[in-house]
């Protein structure tokens, strides 16, 4: 079938203009010489946050607009009933953590992906949330290739700003499931002259104000509030700064 000239003219300019819109942006001040040796730059952990609001539509219109402290977002939100929202592509920088450190990481919305759950802070997450957000949780570190160790809270990140996803959220029921870490069950008590503060600092968590740190590390390993180590937090503690022993080798 013979098209008209007045029909192909505009499909050619849509194309090339839909082309456009996903090519690579590009510096008019230097040539364009395309190197086959680059990649995506992808993030390194996963922060999970409770969304403290009433609702999913609330909350994706906090995700959407501003409040009172500016424009915040995040990259997926999960309803109370399994539901997922993509809000920012996992490419881009979403504004979710603010200010904080994990580790050797300080700016953590560049290097992070975060996950809002729809929840009010002071309920039990709901079943089928947390069963979306494994899978979830599955599709992003095999995809972007995040570390399955690699899976925080808001307030390990922010001890001293922000308390979620709180001591009710089910970091072992994640642990399960292979994300995050955790000590082993039958981890032996810390030794003598065993060091927390080295241990925390290992492990990731900022030291700036130690009590808040504490807070944060109780929340998380063990669902408790304080702000003073005990001897379970020390056994935690050791066993989640000692490396795993190196298996036997095989001999074939």
């Amino acid at each position: 079938m013979k098209m008209s000239t007045k029909l192909l003219l505009p499909a050619a300019l849509l194309a090339l203009l839909t082309a456009c819109g996903h090519a690579p942006p590009r510096n008019p001040l230097a040539g364009w010489v395309p190197s086959p040796n680059q990649d995506v730059r992808r993030p390194n952990l996963i922060v999970i946050h409770f969304t403290e609001q009433e609702s999913v539509q609330q909350s994706l219109d906090t995700l959407r607009g501003r409040n009172s402290g500016g424009p915040v977002s995040a990259h997926y939100l999960i309803g109370a009933d399994g539901t997922r929202y993509q809000l920012v592509s996992d490419e881009r920088r979403a504004w979710h953590a603010g200010a904080g450190c994990w580790g050797p990481f300080t700016d953590l919305n560049s290097a992070s992906i975060g996950i809002e759950l729809d929840n009010d802070g002071k309920s039990p997450f709901a079943e089928a949330q947390v069963q979306s957000l494994l899978l979830l949780l599955d599709d992003l570190c095999t995809r972007l290739r995040i570390p399955r160790s690699q899976i925080i809270g808001h307030q390990d990140l922010a001890p001293t700003r922000k308390p979620d996803p709180g001591p009710l959220f089910p970091w072992k029921r994640l642990a399960d499931a292979g994300f995050g870490r955790w000590p082993a069950a039958d981890a032996p008590p810390a030794p003598d002259g065993f060091d927390p503060w080295t241990a925390l600092r290992l492990i990731g968590y900022p030291l700036d104000d130690r009590a808040a740190t504490v807070r944060a590390f109780r929340n998380h390993f063990r669902g408790q509030d304080g702000t003073e180590l005990d001897a379970e937090d020390l056994r935690i503690l050791h066993a989640l700064a000692t490396p795993a022993p190196a298996a036997p080798a095989t001999h074939r």
